[in-house]
């Protein structure tokens, strides 16, 4: 049985004061909040067990590079990856989906290829291809997405094609909430030969992944958004893909043999994790992934679900208000705008009453426009959301209605 009521215990902040209010954190989707449990695993690392990773032959280098492998193997099993060899760990999922454009992408892309990407891609899953489209000269192509911003099967088919190489698609939009059918593109894109790359950021935390069910060659995702630490993301890649990418930085613990005319480098995932790696940070997304696995993605899903079903229908009580977005089956995500108020006037009043959500174009400005905005006001759920919360960001805009 989920008890969102005790899940809120774990997580400390949402105890906290915001303007005298109780804080309705809705701005998951941008950066979640973390449990206790992860932030006692940070602290318990600094203060008893920190040393730095594969280099000492003393206790405290030897205890923690355990502890950080063993995240890996966290990582692991909540992708359900083959290895712990294909999961690397970088800074963020923008690092990942850049290490993939310039390790992968300049090995086997030529000007003759295509990469196909949608129309409701973040800026990381966009313009790491729009700079090698400039450096190789291959076509980055766009396919479009219904008005309601659903997945367009139709479009999609149309623009793949033998001469694609690689999609790039997001599991569900940070901005429209929208699921993308990625099971499906991954089995179409396969059947042209191309690879398939998943930008799993708000995918991954609101729904049960399976890799090998999935069959994708690639995904990224960023430990913040999974209730882990900044600083850390993670992308896994196929074996043999990664066996057969260059190293993407050079440096230290990513070297096999250096003499000063040449050097050779290490197997996957050490290739790709040059320098002193974020030990802690990713000690402590090992704990969150924990933590989520332990309460059960099925039951953080029919959670997020059913909240996302009762802010529908809450939303609709209010006059004027427009949500940008509305595929059928989406998750937590709203992005929407107030007749009549500016998405950051909105905002600001909002806070005010303790709520947080964010404004803007969310890091997804060509999406935004064609969706015909500038700027959208945007709530997010979480696994620690409560009707609760859902019902005061209600009460919040409608009062914020009366200030125009």
């Amino acid at each position: 049985m989920y008890n969102v009521e005790n899940i809120r215990k774990d997580f400390p902040i949402l105890s906290c004061s915001i303007n005298g209010k109780p804080n309705i954190f809705l701005d998951s989707a941008a950066s979640a909040q973390k449990p206790q449990m992860v932030i006692d695993k940070i602290v318990n690392i600094y203060t008893s067990k920190y040393s730095n990773v594969h280099r000492g032959s003393y206790y405290l280098s030897e205890a923690i590079t355990e502890e950080y492998e063993q995240s890996r193997y966290s990582v692991q099993k909540f992708l359900n990856a083959r290895s712990p060899q294909e999961i690397v760990f970088t800074r963020n999922a923008t690092e990942a989906i850049n290490l993939v454009a310039f390790s992968w992408g300049r090995r086997f892309l030529t000007k003759m290829d295509e990469v196909l990407i949608s129309e409701a891609e973040h800026h990381a899953n966009l313009v790491p291809w729009q700079m090698l489209r400039d450096e190789i000269g291959f076509e980055l192509k766009i396919f479009k997405i219904n008005d309601d911003g659903s997945f367009n099967c139709e479009e999609f088919c149309k623009n793949l094609s033998g001469k694609t190489k690689l999609v790039a698609i997001t599991g569900m939009s940070n901005v429209l909430g929208t699921v993308f059918p990625i099971k499906d593109i991954i089995k179409s894109a396969h059947e042209v030969g191309s690879k398939v790359l998943v930008d799993g950021c708000q995918y991954v935390v609101h729904h049960p992944t399976d890799v090998q069910d999935l069959d994708c060659d690639f995904l990224a995702f960023s430990g913040h958004k999974t209730y882990g630490p900044s600083g850390i993301g993670v992308l896994f890649g196929k074996a043999e893909l990664l066996d057969a990418m260059p190293p993407y930085q050079f440096g230290g613990d990513m070297v096999n043999v250096v003499t000063y005319q040449s050097t050779t480098f290490d197997i996957p995932p050490a290739r790709f994790e040059a320098g002193t790696p974020a030990i802690v940070q990713a000690i402590g997304l090992g704990a969150a992934l924990e933590y989520m696995m332990n309460i059960g993605m099925n039951e953080i899903y029919e959670h997020e679900q059913n909240l996302t079903k009762y802010m529908h229908q809450q939303i609709k009580n209010i006059p004027g208000l427009q949500e940008v977005g509305t595929a059928p089956n989406k998750g937590g995500v709203f992005s929407f705008v107030l007749e009549g108020v500016h998405p950051q006037d909105l905002a600001f009043i909002l806070d005010k009453e303790g709520v947080a959500v964010r404004v803007g174009h969310h890091c997804a400005a060509p999406l935004v426009r064609r969706m015909g905005h500038e700027s959208l006001a945007r709530a997010s759920l979480g696994l620690y959301t409560n009707k609760a919360d859902i019902d005061a960001f209600i009460r919040a805009v409608q009062k914020a209605k009366t200030f125009f």
